[in-house]
């Protein structure tokens, strides 16, 4: 006995010895981190470094820095630069070139101008010290990329001046990173810029020329190898990292130099760059972060004021540059202030090449712990701040802009999905999606069941196509055609959310439910998993058998509801119901969203009477009693987090409807968001129900084992 106790303290004992177990630990905080800090809207690379800092030498020393922490890290590190270089938008900035160039130049000369002198007299860090840190205040991360392109607005000027920037700016940032390495190791004299001409210009030809050159015939003649097109990626990577090296630069520009030489090769949505993307940003690129946190020593911000004055200044010196940069590029364009703001908030957020910059100073002794421990705090302020300003400039765009929306699915496009999880709700939930759909679409309407993966899985999924079938024969009752989709899955979110990326559909109805659980807390439950994982239009209908007694049809939208991406495919569907129904409608929004409403109804060429009551008090939403009935249909059209017309107060309409509505048949309708098939770094979209699938697997076995042990 005591020597298993001696063994269990010893395997505990810290920091931990056993591989596996570090590894283990490392693993969940890479699955948990992002997953809890995403719940409170703080960026996950936050997350990942600051559980770093609590398993570091400097926190719990769960976890010594050791060479094999250091071997994932400096992987990490390459695989940043590399994926920063694939993405790059070189057809963007092509095509804003000329302003991107301006941009680049202000936004890295306007942070090095500021940064330089308050580092070097005010803060009295050396020459290369200071003109180090100096130029990291010029990088930029695209963290914030995904608002944008969540509301539609990627292909805006101001959106593509400062993605063509990005590229400007940290290339020459990296480029003066590799001359202060080169003069910490020794005299900058004619003959060290002799070799290092030489040296560059060789690592250039081989990356920029032979590498493409390379991959191209390899993946021309081992097409039907993925695996291998993966591997020989990883190989030129490292072999630039290296050629990179010889040549008297960091290994990081050379892994930044291999993504921009395959960048033309390996399009953003093939399976290669899913594969690369996939595999860095779950675990080298976390590894990396993490290890970044062990280093930091947050006692050093209390030890004194010297340190948290370096942390202040360098947050508010990189933000003033990078405001003075969008300013200056503002005025000499005459943007408008929405524009300026936008360019700022793109650009603002540090996160990628500044955790790398600091990194090499830190490794080759030219930057100390407090700018160190400084970093983490700006990239924390920075990402936050960025988060915020681009969120509100951008729906300002949209406001007061016409933006060019992206080309929406057509009438003839339609897929609806009818999941079947409850058999009472099915009729009315297949008679609604025959009633929204246009009779020219060639699409049959889906009906889905999923069944969970489990023991009885087999005799559930012969039940449920029993079920389905009953939906065959109703919807053949009105001449509609029905297509059925059995499936298992973990659970029912994820298999619902798969099938409906599968077939493409547009629009996804399910039933109106408010039963929650312990997981639902943290996890989300099925309506809410469905609506924040996916991108079609979902109504979430609570309605009686009887579709076709309603005398009037009451929608209400919220503020700036015509401004969001889905608001015509929803309108359409809408119309189409009324004019089954034969109701009249009435909308309960504002002027301005009415207007738009009426001038769809006029290029629809939809016979329709139409009513208005101006309605804005969302903040006593209840009060929308007055203007229904219950012979009505009610719609309300509820934006997602993050959506042009979202307010925080809309999260908690579902629970008032099922609350004070009961006696009422209302739909909750989420449009349709703009599909982001381009993942970004650092944007940590885990699955919420990840570790809900794995407790449902773990409740399942514990049932199973409980069954036999009563058996016996």
């Amino acid at each position: 006995m005591d020597k298993v106790i001696e063994n269990f303290q010893h395997i505990f004992q810290t920091p931990f010895q056993s591989s596996v177990l570090v590894f283990a630990v490392i693993l969940f905080i890479i699955l948990l981190a992002p997953l809890l800090f995403r719940r409170i809207k703080v960026p996950g690379i936050i997350g990942l470094i600051l559980a770093g800092v609590i398993i570091g030498p400097h926190g719990l020393n769960l976890i010594a820095k050791n060479s094999a922490i250091d071997l994932f890290s400096t992987i990490g590190l390459l695989y940043i630069m590399f994926l920063a270089g694939l993405e790059l938008d070189l057809k963007g900035f092509a095509n804003y070139r000329h302003k991107s160039l301006v941009f680049g130049f202000f936004t890295f000369i306007a942070p090095l101008s500021i940064g330089y002198p308050v580092c070097r007299y005010l803060l009295e860090f050396s020459f290369e010290t200071s003109f180090l840190v100096s130029s990291m205040f010029a990088t930029h991360t695209l963290v914030t990329y995904p608002i944008v392109s969540r509301l539609g607005i990627s292909r805006n000027e101001a959106v593509g001046i400062t993605v063509g920037g990005t590229m400007l700016t940290d290339t020459a940032v990296l480029i003066i990173l590799a001359i202060i390495s080169g003069s910490v190791s020794g005299e900058i004299t004619l003959n060290f810029w002799i070799k290092f001409s030489i040296s560059v210009l060789l690592f250039l030809i081989i990356v920029l020329v032979l590498i493409p050159k390379w991959a191209n015939w390899f993946f021309r003649n081992f097409e039907g190898e993925k695996n291998s097109h993966f591997i020989f990626v990883l190989a030129m990577v490292f072999l630039a990292a290296f050629l990179s090296e010889l040549a008297g630069l960091e290994p990081i520009i050379g892994a930044f130099a291999a993504g921009i030489a395959l960048n033309r090769l390996i399009p953003h949505t093939s399976v290669l760059m899913n594969r690369l993307e996939f595999v860095g940003n779950s675990l080298f690129i976390p590894f990396f972060l993490i290890s970044v946190g062990m280093l930091i020593n947050l006692r050093v911000l209390l030890e004194g004021p010297h340190a948290l004055i370096i942390a202040a200044t360098l947050t508010i010196v990189a933000l003033i540059g990078k405001y003075i940069a969008a300013w200056i590029t503002s005025a000499i364009f005459k943007y408008s202030k929405a524009y300026r703001n936008l360019i700022f908030g793109l650009s603002s957020s540090h996160a990628a090449a500044t955790i790398a910059v600091i990194m090499v100073g830190f490794r080759i002794g030219i930057v100390d712990e407090n700018i160190l421990n400084g970093t983490i705090v700006l990239i924390l302020v920075t990402c936050l701040v960025a988060s915020f300003v681009t969120e509100h400039s951008a729906k300002r765009v949209l406001i007061v802009d016409k933006i060019n929306a992206p080309v929406l699915p057509t009438v003839r496009d339609q897929k609806i999905l009818v999941p079947i999880y409850n058999p009472n709700n099915m009729e009315r939930l297949l008679d609604l999606a025959i009633a929204i759909k246009n009779p020219k679409n060639r699409f049959p309407i889906i009906g889905l069941s999923v069944v969970e993966d489990d023991q009885e899985a087999r005799q559930k999924l012969v039940e449920a196509k029993r079920t389905l079938e009953k939906a065959i024969i109703h919807a053949a009752a009105v001449d509609q055609e029905v297509e059925i989709i059995t499936t298992i899955s973990q659970n029912v979110p994820s298999g619902i959310k798969r099938v409906a990326t599968e077939i493409f559909a547009t629009e996804i109805i399910i039933g109106f439910a408010l039963k929650s659980q312990f997981t639902d807390l943290l996890f989300g439950n099925l309506i809410k998993y469905i609506v924040e994982n996916t991108n079609q239009a979902v109504w979430v209908c609570s309605i009686s058998p009887h579709l076709s007694q309603h005398k009037r049809i009451v929608v209400v939208c919220p503020r700036y509801a015509d401004r969001e991406y889905g608001f015509n495919l929803w309108l359409d569907r809408v119309f189409r119901l009324a004019k089954t129904l034969k109701v009249p409608c009435q909308f309960l929004s504002t002027p301005q969203t009415f207007r738009h409403i009426k001038e769809y109804l006029d290029t629809s060429k939809i016979a329709i009477s139409l009513k208005h009551v101006e309605f804005t008090d969302w903040t006593d939403f209840i009060e929308i009693s007055v203007h229904i009935q219950p012979s009505d249909l009610v719609i309300i059209t509820l934006p997602r987090n993050g959506g042009i017309s979202y307010k925080i107060n809309q999260e908690g309409i579902p629970r008032l409807m099922a609350k004070n509505f009961e006696n009422y048949d209302f739909i909750l309708v989420y449009p349709n968001e703009v599909e982001d098939t381009q993942e970004r770094m650092f944007s940590n979209d885990f699955d919420n129900n990840l570790i809900d699938e794995g407790l449902n697997h773990l409740t399942q076995k514990a049932k199973s084992l409980t069954e036999v042990f009563r058996k016996k």
